[in-house]
């Protein structure tokens, strides 16, 4: 599949999926920018594209606030004329407020993670994708891909926020999905596994947590990203 002429907008495309992601979409033809809220990693992607002939710019945005979400389109639609494809990467951010820990029973959740977790992980896509989709119409139509996880899929022990915010992507995925396929937006989203990205990695010091994991995965060996990035080969 090609995406010449088509406009790609990532959030989190500094690192991991979001940045396999991105790449894989210039090597098509895309023009892609580059959205993370470390200025370093959204410039090293976009000039990783240009240096290899693609067209890419870096926007530094907190795709977690409603103004860093209207940047990040915003600049977009500036740079290269409109909008076709946005892939809403940014929100499985595990990191929490200073002292908080996101495991535990649900019983014993602190507010302050359950509201964190879900403003990243939820609110944060259904705020990005509202903001794109006006722009998107104006296209005649285009894609829409959220990164969710297996967690939406099934229960865990002592993540309980994190489980809700995904099942909720996948949800609010299916609900945009039925409500703009008539004029002619598809929405998907994707489900990762254990994925070997600087997200997780810092979870692999949690004790017997790498073991287990990989234990549970047939190939033996975590997931890497450019097999989860979007427009694969």
């Amino acid at each position: 599949m090609r995406f010449d002429g088509k406009v790609a907008l990532g959030s989190g495309a500094g690192s991991g999926i979001g940045r396999a992601t991105a790449m894989g979409f210039a090597a098509r033809g895309a023009s892609v920018a580059v959205a993370d809220i470390d200025r370093g990693k959204a410039e090293t992607v976009a000039a990783e594209i240009r240096a290899a002939g693609g067209k890419a710019i870096a926007i530094t945005a907190d795709a977690g606030t409603p103004a860093g979400i209207d940047a990040m389109v915003s600049d977009t639609v500036r740079a290269f004329g409109g909008l076709d494809i946005l892939h809403n990467n940014a929100f499985g951010n595990l990191a929490l407020p200073p002292g908080r820990s996101r495991l535990a029973f649900t019983g014993d959740l602190d507010d302050a993670v359950w509201t964190h977790t879900i403003d990243l992980a939820l609110t944060g896509v259904f705020r990005a994708t509202r903001r794109a989709l006006p722009e998107l119409l104006a296209r005649g139509g285009g894609a829409i891909v959220n990164t969710a996880s297996i967690a939406g899929l099934f229960a865990d022990y002592a993540i309980a926020a994190y489980n809700a915010a995904k099942a909720g992507v996948i949800n609010l995925t299916r609900v945009t999905a039925l409500e703009y396929a008539g004029r002619g937006i598809r929405v998907n989203c994707v489900c990762p596994g254990a994925i070997d990205t600087p997200l997780l990695r810092p979870s692999l010091g949690i004790r017997g947590f790498a073991e287990g994991t990989v234990g549970m995965i047939p190939m033996r060996r975590l997931g890497r990203p450019e097999e989860i990035r979007i427009p694969l080969p």
